[in-house]
């Protein structure tokens, strides 16, 4: 898979060079292409953006300079081009699944008061957020889905640390605990150690539904 991100800001991605998402990158599993809209505008100053029609608070980023990057960066339109947007669809794991299946994400990050519609109109597929809050620009969450696909990419990660996690039946994953057996007077519960795999899982199924039930009662309803 190629991820193409379009953001006023580059030097903000280099977290995804770290960990288990740079790793991956350097052992093929995907390609992060990271774009900088300013190099695609036409104006002698770099200007992206300006102030809107109509008046109002802050500065939108013109269409001219999105929709140069756009066609430079997919020509035939062959990617999934997506808008990270509060006022975008609420992303969610069903998506993520959908999205990891495609050869091209294209990933356009909004910044100030947004961007001009007519850039949404003409180069964009969809609109997503990550959530029901407004942040400064589309850049972390653009970062939260690159993170969420690319799990689920061949090879990213072993198929069982897949397994029975947080939404993956629509229920919140159970407790977890390492080393050391007690701390501070708390212990690990003993089911946990009884190497009895049907009752262990059989405890993790009930820590689900009990977290799912405290934490997300609406998982459960759905």
């Amino acid at each position: 898979m190629k991820i193409t991100i379009l953001t006023l800001f580059p030097e903000m991605f280099t977290a995804l060079n770290e960990s288990i998402l740079g790793r991956a990158q350097k052992e093929g599993r995907f390609e992060l292409e990271v774009v900088d809209i300013r190099a695609y505008t036409q104006d002698k100053h770099l200007k992206c953006d300006d102030y809107p029609f109509g008046g109002g608070a802050g500065m939108v980023m013109m269409v001219q300079p999105i929709g140069s990057a756009i066609e430079a960066k997919d020509p035939l339109h062959r990617a999934r081009r997506i808008y990270l947007s509060p006022k975008g669809k609420v992303f969610r794991q069903d998506m993520v699944y959908s999205l990891a299946e495609e050869e091209h994400l294209l990933l356009l990050c909004g910044h100030y008061e947004g961007v001009d519609q007519r850039a949404i109109d003409l180069f964009i597929d969809e609109e997503l957020s990550i959530g029901d809050y407004v942040l400064t620009g589309g850049e972390l969450p653009a970062m939260v889905v690159v993170d969420c696909v690319a799990r689920y990419l061949d090879g990213v990660l072993t198929p069982a640390s897949l397994v029975q996690e947080s939404f993956s039946e629509n229920l919140l994953e159970y407790p977890q605990y390492t080393r050391p057996a007690e701390y501070r007077g708390l212990k690990v519960p003993d089911v946990l150690r009884s190497g009895n795999h049907a009752e262990i899982d059989k405890w993790r199924r009930e820590q689900s539904l009990a977290v799912t039930k405290k934490n997300r009662p609406d998982l459960i309803k759905s």
